[in-house]
């Protein structure tokens, strides 16, 4: 059965899944890429980004698996771009050049219309303006049986989880602290919400901890 998961979703030991002040120069915020060292240096990373080698170890195996077993990926706009209110064109089409990683039907959550994209490598990106249930509905839809990605960023992996409709979720846990930018947990009761730690590994550069829902 299709299940719907946060995978490989990078957070600071002081609860930080971005930094502040997100912008064109600095992505996933300030300080922000310091949360993803454990998943730079794998190989499925440097294939991502068409280099070869990278590590192979317990990083490299969630790292794998956190790209991997989905038929469709949804993403907040932040994800997208930097982009605030009305598309002011469609020269802007993310983050990843031509060939994006996902591969899959991608739904990004907006306030505003835009027309799909279709990129390379069978990414194709949608804009849902009517809300995070009805890019559910579509991205269950596109994926099949295959499972579907929450794939950030923090403000819609929040939405997701306080209407309970992620099953399971993977942290990898940064050994930094960053003081400033998006907590993953602010105002969210995890146990009141049916989720409870299930696994934890220690890999390379991060602690795997996965939450799911009993």
């Amino acid at each position: 059965m299709s299940k719907v998961r946060v995978c490989g979703f990078a957070i600071s030991l002081d609860g930080f899944g971005a930094g502040p002040e997100q912008s064109l120069q600095n992505p996933l915020g300030k300080r922000g890429e310091e949360l993803h060292q454990w998943f730079f240096p794998t190989k499925t990373f440097r294939a991502m980004v068409g280099k070869e080698g990278g590590t192979t170890g317990i990083d490299e195996q969630y790292g794998a698996a956190a790209m991997s077993g989905f038929g469709a990926f949804i993403l907040g706009r932040n994800m997208f771009g930097p982009i605030r209110d009305e598309w002011p064109d469609d020269v802007w089409k993310g983050w990843w050049g031509n060939n994006p990683p996902y591969h899959a039907p991608t739904f990004i959550l907006t306030h505003y219309p835009r027309a799909p994209i279709v990129m390379e490598g069978g990414t194709t990106f949608y804009f849902v303006t009517e809300g995070i249930e009805a890019a559910l509905e579509q991205a269950k839809a596109a994926a099949g049986k295959l499972d579907v990605k929450i794939g950030g960023g923090v403000s819609t992996v929040q939405q997701y989880l306080r209407v309970g409709a992620i099953d399971t979720m993977h942290l990898a846990v940064s050994p930094v602290v960053i003081g400033r930018g998006e907590a993953l947990f602010a105002g969210i009761d995890l146990p009141a919400l049916g989720y409870a730690v299930t696994d934890r590994t220690e890999g390379e550069l991060a602690t795997h901890i996965v939450i799911s829902k009993g």
